[in-house]
């Protein structure tokens, strides 16, 4: 059975040829990944988080006790 070598899906075009008419648009997603979510950790601050988690009930849906 041949491969498929050149077969390359719409979606993945789309995706190229976006890069490549607006090449601006990597560096903005690196800068929006760094305000969003590559932050340092506050290990404090998780320790309290832990410590202040309510546990939930075997039952979550089950409205009386």
């Amino acid at each position: 059975m041949a491969k498929l070598t050149h077969y390359v899906s719409e979606p993945t075009q789309f995706i190229r040829e976006l890069l490549a008419s607006r090449p601006h648009l990597a560096e903005e997603q690196r800068k929006a990944r760094a305000r969003w979510w590559d932050r340092p950790i506050d290990a404090a601050e998780q320790a309290q988080f832990a410590q202040a988690r309510v546990r939930q009930k075997p039952y979550v849906y089950q409205t009386g006790d």
